[in-house]
């Protein structure tokens, strides 16, 4: 009878043992580390932000779990810069990536930079990339860095946002292979490739860290209906749309952290979500709905609405759960955070902007030898620069030709310019602000010097365009893309830029005048549709006359898609989903394009390349749409 009791004893007291052991043994485990990064997403889009109609069960639940920061900062008012500090703990007019990168560009998060993931990686940790990567122009070439250059074991990425949409998207790349079309909505893509990562891709051996940028609620938007269908009060379908995107976010977050619960990971995990930049668009039409929660203007500007984004950390047993920080903290931080808590050696070579900010996990002040600082070339209305030390915020054109100074504790809308009014303290920021806009010049690469005018100015190749299929027979070059037939004529597909051209019988040597009617195939994301013509059939070198359809604009101009802005461009007011009436007549003699399409009318210079009209035809960019057939008119021949 004494024999029993004893062995029950005995497997109990191995059993106690063994349990502090394994207890011991996960307290000193490495963390784990999650970034989720949102895309476009602002200030008060979320439930738990403030927005009194958007659904964001999950993301209420993780704030309620975790420490949500009321002042929380992307390090750019656009996404490539934003990303590229995240990565590097650098102010990205440091590490180069000064503004969005469009595709083809010479732009990219160069090698010499040293990555979170790649520091990582050398301690020992697993590591994947899923989502957006948007850090470099020729995505996923040799020629640029790519994600496993930056440290990445495995990942699955687009090079700037989901196409043709984020329903089906087909743009992705696994590893450097194209994956194809995809079914389902780009989020919930992204989010089940991490999860499928974390179950049976990863080195279960190793502590891991994990990158999921999503694309919502980036354009071009689309929304499962299932989403939508929560905001049937709404009769615009833009409004549907936008918050629709952000439930479908925010679900597809959730199902990320219920795979860490059923992996037994959340325990040991970091996990931090947030936005890139302040919401798109104006707020008040189509899809860019997006919330600042008041906050002064949006995405691009360096007004609190551009750089102010959700941020909210969950960490077991070191963050209090539910508390809130009013502590400044920026995306670079999170590098320099996550290297505190790794026992990673920060880069001793180098400037890092970011600071450890796991004194505000506590309650305790967040302390910064280098300001928070932004700065954004293409921000509206000439405010560029901005800085902020403490309270206070100084902005400036990027000649420092004037000044605003605000008080962000007492004036968060940024309503009071303390610039005169507060003349001691506006001395002081000022000058702080001039040192450090040249220290941060100085260290960088001078590619912003130029880039101005490389973007007026001077063409940027686009990338390579590969063969295209031609199901109707008609057309002597088609690249990129599908066409067949259509009630209006021609039917044009493209997950990229595409054309079909004709050759001429005769080149025009003078004048010459296409006429045609189009109209987009798609009732959402990208819409576009242009008469192409030129002299050699080269994207790169054929010109573009015709209409930006979910943009509602009518334009000219040269080259790739990423030359949009060296063109001439006007709004405009048409119904999208009717056919678009459009003329354009070439001059060779006097070296001018004039374009009349619906009721506008455009001028653009001929580019000097183009000698004579050899081809013609029509052009897409990752889209659907319909064509007429082309009259031609010559004034005169060679």
């Amino acid at each position: 009878m004494t024999g029993k009791p004893t062995q029950i004893m005995i497997r109990v007291w191995i059993a106690t043992l063994m349990g502090i052991h394994m207890t011991a043994v996960a307290e000193d485990s490495p963390p784990n580390f999650v970034m989720f990064l949102a895309d476009d997403m602002g200030y008060g889009d979320a439930a738990c932000y403030g927005h009194p109609v958007i659904q964001t069960p999950n993301l209420d639940q993780f704030a309620k779990q975790g420490m949500k920061f009321t002042q929380c900062y992307s390090a750019s008012s656009v996404c490539s810069p934003s990303r590229s500090a995240i990565l590097t703990g650098r102010t990205p007019y440091r590490n180069g990536v000064f503004t969005w990168i469009p595709g083809g560009s010479h732009l990219h998060l160069r090698k010499s930079e040293i990555t979170i993931a790649t520091l990582l990686k050398k301690k020992g940790y697993d590591t994947c990339h899923v989502g957006k990567w948007h850090l470099n122009g020729k995505f996923n070439s040799p020629n640029q860095p790519q994600p496993n250059d930056h440290g990445y074991n495995h990942w699955l990425a687009t090079q700037n946002n989901a196409s043709p949409s984020h329903k089906n998207p087909s743009n992705f790349v696994l590893n450097g292979k194209p994956v194809g079309k995809t079914k389902g909505y780009s989020a919930l893509l992204v989010a089940d490739e991490g999860i499928r990562w974390l179950k049976k891709v990863r080195n279960k051996s190793k502590p891991f860290f994990l990158a999921v940028w999503t694309h919502e609620p980036h354009l071009p938007i689309e929304s499962d209906p299932k989403f939508m269908d929560l905001y049937k009060q709404f009769k615009d379908e833009g409004i549907r749309q936008h918050h629709g995107n952000i439930t479908q976010l925010d679900q597809a977050f959730g199902n990320l952290m219920k795979a860490l619960d059923q992996l037994g990971l959340a325990e040991n995990t970091f996990v931090f979500f947030t936005s890139d930049n302040g919401p798109e668009g104006r707020g008040n039409n189509g899809r860019t709905r997006g919330s600042t929660g008041g906050l002064r203007n949006r995405k691009r500007a360096v007004y609190e609405g551009g750089i102010r984004v959700p941020g909210i950390i969950r960490w077991p047993d070191k963050i209090k759960p539910g508390s809130v920080s009013h502590q400044p903290i920026i995306g670079s931080d999170f590098f320099t955070t996550v290297c505190k808590i790794a026992n990673v050696q920060i880069p001793q070579d180098r400037v890092i902007d970011g600071v450890d900010i796991t004194t505000a996990f506590t309650g305790g002040t967040v302390e910064r030898k280098t300001p928070l600082y932004w700065r954004c070339n293409i921000a509206p209305g000439g405010v560029k620069v901005a800085m902020r030390i403490g309270d206070y915020k100084i902005l400036a054109p990027e000649d420092f030709s004037r000044f605003e100074m605000y008080n962000i504790a007492k004036d968060e809308k940024e309503t009071t310019n303390l610039a005169l009014k507060e003349p001691e303290k506006f001395e002081e920021m000022k000058k702080a602000f001039i040192s450090l806009n040249k220290e941060i010049e100085t260290e960088g690469p001078d590619w912003w010097k130029n880039y101005g005018r490389r973007r007026k100015g001077r063409k940027v190749k686009g990338p390579r365009i590969g063969k295209g299929i031609d199901k109707t027979g008609h057309f002597d070059v088609v690249k990129g893309g599908t066409v067949t037939k259509s009630d209006l004529g021609y039917q044009i597909t493209s997950t990229g830029e595409a054309f079909a051209l004709k050759k001429l019988e005769s080149t025009a040597a003078k004048s010459i005048t296409f006429t045609l009617k189009y109209k987009t195939a798609l009732k959402a994301g990208t819409r576009n549709a242009c008469l192409v013509f030129g002299t050699s059939p080269t994207n790169n070198k054929l010109m573009k006359a015709g209409s930006m359809i979910g943009l509602s604009a009518h334009g000219i101009f040269e080259g790739a898609w990423n030359n949009l802005n060296n063109g001439s461009i006007t709004r405009s007011k048409y119904d999208q989903a009717k056919a678009i009436e459009a003329s354009v007549t070439i001059d060779l003699k006097k070296r001018v394009v004039t374009a009349t399409i619906g009721k506008k009318t455009i001028k653009q210079k001929l580019p000097a390349e183009i000698k004579s009209i050899k081809y013609f035809g029509y052009y897409v960019k990752a889209t659907t749409s319909y064509f007429s057939k082309i009259t031609v008119r010559t004034d005169n021949k060679e």
